[in-house]
């Protein structure tokens, strides 16, 4: 391992007076402590605000589109981010130095909007390191193999920090925003959240997997398979925060982990005919699955039962599977306005009960469970939407993450 600590800052860090000046308390504090830190910056600010990502692609609005031009444009946010930083650091007599992604070597697919990275050479950036100036990189940009400006989607400032960390085999990547760290539930959902205060990485993953947007999805991917320490910490205290990170021996005591709940979700119940036979059910199956994947749609919590298949699609999709289930000329019921509840948990994997711990309460709530899907890291229920948010109240409880000292003890 090396001394480089990779540290994102997101937009509300970067957007003040106050965030940048916490920022820099962080950076000196590395400093201080003989590490080198290495900066990654999102746009400045949410909608509304000058510079920030959605104000300056809305300065195009209802014009003709150009994905090229659109990469351009909403990569300017963070240029303008690291330019700032960089000044101000050095206002506060810090050196820096801002790097474009392309000057910080991340090299990407030609992917418009949503490029993927191919590989990182960080040699500028460790070159500016030794001279004892800290680099201050724009995140959510790379350049293609065929030399264009692109960018990683929503969010992909995190994930330019796990890709610097794991090219610059750094010591962790610190991901920084206005919240303590990755909380057991939704704050907005439930009332009686924790801190937690070590994951598993693929316990990460699951969670943004499965709708929480405490980091970008594939950042959570990326330090799901690298094993780079990550850490998740508020750029405006000195919580601890959440370490994510592989684990000898699992947390003794609990099964749960966090609960995070995704609205907008359609059921649909297919009719896979008469015809009798296995073989007959799963050419039907691999037909259907087929023919939706081709329209472009991800199909999820799938599960044939006799002659009917369940399955479940973001609702934005689900006229789009209406079309295709249709052309097929398979019978089909729709239910929409569900909402998939998923519990968290790598320690739940092999435990007998678990599944009993979490019908239990939801039915003495009186909540519905349309079906059901697990893994060996999650369980996920289908419930109303109207259901879904005291649902996540009621297993937070059940499962004892209102107090993680008491549920650990």
């Amino acid at each position: 391992m090396s001394n480089f600590v990779v540290c994102k800052f997101g937009g509300t860090s970067v957007a003040t007076p106050e965030g940048r000046k916490a920022l820099a308390r962080k950076v000196q504090e590395h400093l201080d402590a003989g590490a080198s830190p290495v900066l990654v910056v999102s746009a400045m600010g949410r909608m509304g605000e000058p510079y920030a990502t959605d104000t300056l692609i809305n300065t195009v609005a209802g014009l003709p589109t150009n994905e090229r031009e659109y990469d351009l444009l909403s990569s300017v946010g963070e240029v303008i981010s690291a330019v700032k930083i960089a000044h101000e650091l050095r206002g506060t007599g810090i050196d820096a130095r801002a790097f474009t992604g392309a000057e910080a070597g991340i090299v990407t697919d030609d992917t418009a909007k949503d490029a993927r990275i191919l590989s990182v050479c960080p040699a500028a950036l460790i070159e500016t390191a030794k001279q004892g100036v800290v680099p201050v990189v724009c995140g959510f940009q790379g350049i293609s193999t065929s030399g264009h400006l692109t960018t990683l989607g929503r969010g992909g400032s995190d994930t330019t920090a796990c890709a610097l960390g794991v090219a610059l085999d750094a010591d962790r990547v610190e991901i920084y925003s206005d919240v303590d760290g990755v909380m057991t539930a939704d704050p907005r959902e439930v009332d009686s959240v924790q801190v937690i205060d070590v994951l598993e990485p693929d316990e990460l993953y699951q969670l943004v997997r499965m709708g929480s947007r405490i980091v970008h999805t594939p950042a959570a991917e990326l330090a799901q398979k690298s094993g780079v320490n990550l850490l998740v910490r508020n750029t405006y205290s000195n919580h601890p925060g959440t370490a994510v990170r592989n684990m000898d021996v699992h947390r003794s005591g609990d099964t749960a982990t966090a609960i995070v709940g995704k609205l907008g979700i359609t059921r649909f119940i297919v009719d896979l005919g008469r015809e009798e036979g296995c073989c007959a059910h799963i050419e039907a199956q691999a037909h259907i699955y087929k023919a939706i994947a081709d329209a472009g749609v991800s199909l999820d919590m799938f599960t044939p039962a006799g002659r009917n298949l369940y399955f479940t699609v973001d609702s934005g999709d689900a006229d789009e599977t209406v079309k295709v289930l249709r052309e097929l000329d398979v019978k089909a019921q729709c239910m929409e306005g569900l909402a998939k509840v998923t519990v968290i948990g790598a320690a739940m994997h092999g435990i007998p009960g678990v599944m009993s711990r979490i019908a239990a309460p939801l039915a003495q709530a009186g909540i519905d469970v349309w079906q059901t899907a697990d893994s060996h890291a999650t369980i996920s229920v289908l419930v109303r939407e109207t259901e879904a948010q005291q649902a996540q109240i009621v297993l937070h409880t059940a499962l004892g993450l209102d107090n993680l000292e008491a549920s650990n003890a």
